[in-house]
């Protein structure tokens, strides 16, 4: 078989050069988008690569049986519904041949819109700004959204927007949406303050870097509490910063313990407590939570999200700890992945707001108020965040 890669500025050039290069009976294999040069990610050219075949040594046709051809040409969708020419059937069964193309194009339905194909009636500049939303992680639907104000935008303007201005319009689409959320951090006016959230996600260290916040700028009287007791290297991390801070704390192994611990830290203006990372994708471990903490309504909650975690798993563990009524996100290692848009579509599809960003382990630094223009730097790749 001969297989070729094409590589041309539109998909009817690409065309024509494979039927110049295999003959009318090439098939096409595969189709995407595709950017060449530019800088910063902008100013990128656009071009489309077609992986295209051609059988040599067709199987032979057995003389019994005529083969039945299908029209000369079959629409298989591709970026402009230009009609692809079908090839030979040889001995094959016609409704496997349909089959087949049928798969191949519910195929192509599901990969043109990560290949960027669904988009191409939007003006260049607007491709540039959605294939960024897009390696971001943003949802589609958003990715819809955004695109579709971008589009009325251009419409309506006077004269062609400069790509600054492009940007503007969707930084600002992408901030409007998040304005009704709540994004601020700790209120301070409810005494306890506790992190939840899987293992590995930094939660001890985020406790660190606010409740340092709190004693230095604040003035707050602070104490740590812990029940993350599953691991003794946890406890003593929370023992060393509480020492640095000179401050008290109390290990929690039961809600009785709880209750004698919040009595103890009574003359405390804020505790923080630091909960065990378990796999919250169980509700048997959520339920554990609950009923260490009772009906405790001096608190509030904050879920810990690594941003370097799969989406899916952030998704079912913030579904799972609805059942908390958690007060907003955290989003946590910022600065090991680039997948920013987890942090738009999980905002937008629970209502909750984020407070903090983490960016590195330093304490007291590295950890930054969250809010919607910097969610919207993110998913821009504005580096001077």
């Amino acid at each position: 078989m001969n297989i070729k890669k094409i590589i041309a500025p539109t998909m009817p050039e690409a065309m024509r050069k494979i039927k110049a290069e295999l003959g009318d009976n090439a098939v096409i294999l595969n189709s995407k988008v595709i950017y060449h040069g530019g800088f910063l990610g902008m100013f990128r050219k656009k071009k489309i690569e077609v992986i295209a075949a051609l059988d040599k040594h067709p199987v032979k046709q057995n003389k019994k049986h005529k083969s039945r051809k299908l029209p000369e040409k079959v629409d298989v969708h591709n970026e402009r519904n230009i009609p692809i020419e079908a090839a030979p059937i040889n001995d094959r069964n016609h409704l496997d041949i349909i089959q087949e193309i049928a798969g191949l194009k519910k195929e192509l339905e599901i990969t043109r819109r990560k290949q960027g194909l669904s988009y191409m009636h939007y003006p260049e500049l607007i491709q540039t700004y959605i294939s960024q939303l897009q390696e971001a992680g943003l949802e589609e639907e958003f990715i819809d959204e955004i695109g579709e104000g971008l589009l009325k935008n251009w419409r309506e303007a006077k004269n062609s927007p400069t790509i600054e201005e492009l940007k503007d319009w969707c930084h600002t689409a992408l901030t409007d949406h998040l304005l009704k959320v709540d994004f601020k951090g700790i209120s301070y006016n409810r005494k306890f303050v506790t992190f939840v959230g899987p293992t590995g996600v930094g939660k001890t260290t985020t406790i660190a870097k606010l409740a340092a916040e709190a004693v230095l700028e604040h003035k707050k009287k602070v104490a740590f509490i812990t029940t993350d007791t599953y691991r003794i290297a946890a406890i003593e991390q929370l023992k060393t910063y509480a020492e640095l801070l000179d401050i008290p704390i109390e290990i929690v192994y039961s809600p009785d313990d709880f209750q004698t611990a919040a009595e103890n830290l009574s003359h405390c203006d804020l505790v923080f407590i630091d909960t065990a990372g378990r796999n919250y994708r169980d509700m048997k471990f959520i339920n554990e939570l609950k009923k260490m903490f009772g009906e405790e309504n001096n608190m509030e909650t904050f879920l810990v999200l690594s941003l370097s975690m799969k989406e899916q798993d952030i998704r079912k563990i913030a579904n799972n700890f609805l059942e908390m009524k958690f007060n907003k996100f955290i989003f946590t290692k910022a600065d090991e992945t680039r997948d920013y848009g987890v942090m738009y579509n999980i905002v937008r599809k629970h209502g909750i707001g984020a407070a903090y960003i983490t960016t590195g382990q330093e304490v007291p630094d590295d950890i930054t108020a969250l809010n919607p223009e910097m969610i919207a730097d993110y998913l821009l790749r504005n580096e001077d965040i």
